[in-house]
């Protein structure tokens, strides 16, 4: 089959990842770095979120996730369409007339935008030598309009972690309450009283406390518990997941 991009719309994917040791919520950029072919002077040097033109056979979400695959390897996470940019000077700023100029990109393109979760020790960068982790409190300088699309993406993350259990995609199959209420933290930029936060997530029938203890730990090891979504999805009343 003939591969035919559609060069009016493309999907850009917020790419969120949790990383359990330092405790960070992180996003994974793209460099994106080009030269004068004449003088060597640098046009442009900066971050941008993965994306790419649909292709005229694809839906929306088989554009996104081949775009994240591609990128990651990864292709059965956490996915979310969360809204269509389509400013018609998104792409006429002048830092990035040089490399819409050198990718021959149509200047009016409707972007529709995605996040997806992943966990950071799944996705192996070491073939990906232009693609980096950058916490979400610490981003670095973005090219088009992608910082906007990545503030929007991550106000609805904060929304739906409190309302739908989405957080136990960006954590271990087995975690400890405290690693629970780390990335809340991390999430929320909200200080969480540990004592009633244990207390309202221990008693949730689908967090399933399990005959075990951390290994290789050099404190006390703590209990671990994992997340049943049979028995979420079972349940009738689906308000808020916990209150923080």
């Amino acid at each position: 089959m003939e591969l035919i991009k559609n060069l009016n719309i493309s999907v850009d994917c917020v790419v969120f990842g949790y990383d359990i040791i330092s405790k960070s919520l992180n996003l994974l950029l793209i460099h994106r770095y080009l030269e004068s072919k004449s003088t060597k002077e640098v046009l442009v040097n900066d971050y941008v979120l993965t994306g790419y033109h649909i292709y005229e056979h694809e839906t929306l979400d088989q554009s996104a996730t081949r775009v994240l695959e591609e990128l990651t390897g990864l292709s059965n996470t956490y996915k979310k369409q969360f809204k269509a940019f389509g400013d018609p000077n998104r792409l006429k700023d002048e830092k990035d007339a040089p490399w819409i100029d050198n990718e021959a990109f149509n200047q009016r393109t409707v972007t529709i935008a995605y996040y997806f979760l992943v966990k950071t020790e799944d996705v192996d960068l070491n073939s990906k030598q232009k693609a980096k982790w950058f916490p979400v409190s610490e981003l670095p300088k973005l090219g088009f309009d992608h910082k906007k699309i990545i503030l929007e993406a991550y106000e609805d993350l904060k929304l739906k972690c409190l309302t739908e259990p989405i957080i136990f995609e960006l954590l271990p199959d087995k975690f400890t309450i405290n690693e629970v209420q780390d990335l809340y933290k991390s999430i929320l930029n909200v200080e969480i009283d540990n004592r009633n936060f244990r207390r309202k997530l221990i008693h949730k029938k689908y967090i399933i406390p399990l005959d075990e203890k951390q290994v290789g730990v050099s404190k006390k090891p703590a209990q671990l518990y994992m997340f049943s979504k049979d028995i979420y999805e079972k349940m009738h009343q689906k308000n808020y997941l916990i209150n923080i």
